[in-house]
């Protein structure tokens, strides 16, 4: 603007010196009329000073399109769209007010269109269950979406990028402890390696699965990233359990259609045992009830299985978890005693009743603090000291209540945690891999969280949380 008009003053000053400098002489030559002829020379300075008020008034009328232009740039300037030039009056400069007036009628018009649609876009994104980071020019954090913030659990983040976190120099949400931190650390790492257009499935340190796809788009001729990351592993696990029920479904149908038959065949088979030699009969009888008994086991085998697919839903009913964790306790106090093992509360809240099918419940933290005492076994395995401890803690932690069973075993290795939860999947010699496959199972169906890690060196931890809602 001071620009504009400082060069309108001096463009002025100018076409007013060239007026001046081209009537001055005709003024000179004027008085050389005076003294002969006196009413020429009144007649010839009237027409000089018409014709100078003339100049001057077109070199106004010249300049005041430079006006208007450097009012119309201030408005731009200012982004004021919603204001108007007012006309002059003059049907030349009016055409010209009228065509800014246009041009600033529709940036007004794209304006409110950009805003309701940016609008709308920030509602969606917060909207939105997946979680959403737009970058700026530079890679540093320029948009966050809720979800974002409440999956990474990053705080601050608006203007720095992703390493800030990875490089340990970031702030995290107060809400997060340890171990979520490092979850988030090591999550938000493999989001900072995806490259430009890729699509990954990625895992974080609890097993929990993602879909991560790193996109841009331009802005002012420029490149911008953004990520998009949608959990999936709710979807993923009922797509499996559905793959393995019908596996099992499959396997149930055949395996006990042959135990049947084999057994009714085998029965059969007991009644020629008359028509043998003593000798030869005592042989017959060993074999064909060691075949009875491998077919039985068979059965059972199959019906482990089906127990897990089959399980009913949940009758949800207030109980005492702590209750049920003292019958547990009680049921494997001997088997804890002899083999040194120390099983005990570490913590112990009050809480309130929780929603629980008691039965189904029981018998998933049965296989839970069995298999605790298996992994101490484990480790002590060709020792000649055995011993080790499980300490229970049931801690109140507001909306939920996080029971924790923790074995001195520390059997988890580098096994991923998530296929520890797959069915026929067992990192123990001779294990069928059904157990931890019940407790998802039972978990999943009483609405709770869970986590399976390594805790302090040497230790292992199976953290549930269950939510504080009491059931009719």
């Amino acid at each position: 603007m001071k620009l504009q008009a400082e060069f309108r003053i001096k463009l002025g000053t100018k076409l007013g010196a060239y007026l001046l400098a081209l009537h001055l002489p005709l003024f000179g030559c004027a008085i050389l009329l005076l003294p002969a002829r006196p009413l020429h020379f009144v007649a010839a300075e009237l027409m000089l000073l018409a014709s100078l008020a003339l100049g001057w008034r077109l070199v106004r009328r010249a300049l005041e399109p430079l006006a208007y232009t450097s009012r119309f740039h201030d408005l731009l300037q200012d982004q004021q769209y919603a204001n108007r030039l007012a006309a002059p009056g003059m049907r030349d400069l009016d055409g010209l007010v009228d065509i800014f007036n246009r041009m600033l009628a529709a940036l007004h018009r794209e304006r409110l269109a950009i805003g309701e649609q940016q609008g709308f876009l920030d509602r969606l994104l917060e909207a939105t269950p997946g979680a959403v980071l737009v970058f700026d020019f530079d890679g540093a954090i320029s948009l966050v979406n809720a979800s974002a913030s409440s999956l990474l659990g990053l705080a601050r983040p608006l203007g720095r990028p992703l390493r800030h976190w990875t490089d340990g120099d970031g702030a995290w949400d107060a809400a997060l402890d340890a171990r979520a931190r490092e979850r988030s650390r090591q999550l938000i790492g493999q989001l900072d390696a995806l490259p430009p257009g890729d699509s990954r499935l990625l895992t974080d340190l609890e097993g929990r699965r993602y879909r991560a796809q790193r996109g841009q788009f331009f802005d002012r001729g420029f490149a911008r990233h953004f990520l998009m990351v949608e959990e999936l592993t709710a979807e993923l696990e009922d797509s499996e359990r559905a793959t393995y029920a019908r596996l099992i479904r499959v396997l149930a149908h055949e395996v006990n259609n042959t135990v049947a038959a084999t057994r009714s065949v085998l029965d059969s088979l007991l009644a020629y045992r008359g028509q043998l030699a003593a000798s030869d009969g005592e042989d017959f009888t060993t074999a064909i009830l060691a075949v009875k008994r491998r077919n039985l086991s068979l059965g059972e085998f199959i019906d482990r299985f089906t127990t897990v697919v089959k399980m009913p839903a949940p009758v949800l009913r207030p109980a005492a978890i702590k209750t049920v964790m003292d019958d547990i306790l009680w049921l494997n106090r001997d088997a804890c005693q002899g083999r040194g093992i120390l099983l005990s509360w570490a913590r112990c809240d009050s809480v309130p009743p929780l929603a629980l099918d008691v039965q189904l419940i029981e018998q998933a933290l049965l296989n839970i603090v069995k298999n605790a005492i298996e992994a101490i076994d484990a480790a002590h395995a060709g020792k000649e000291s055995a011993g080790g401890a499980i300490r229970l803690e049931l801690a109140d932690e507001g909306r939920r209540v996080r029971l924790s069973v923790i074995d001195s075993g520390g059997q988890l290795d580098a096994t991923p945690v998530r296929q520890l939860f797959t069915p026929f999947f067992s990192t123990k010699k001779g294990g069928q891999g059904i157990g931890l496959m019940l407790v998802r199972e039972v978990l999943s169906r009483h609405g709770c969280e869970w986590s399976l890690a390594a805790g302090v060196v040497g230790e292992t931890r199976f953290d549930i949380w269950f939510p504080v809602t009491v059931g009719p």
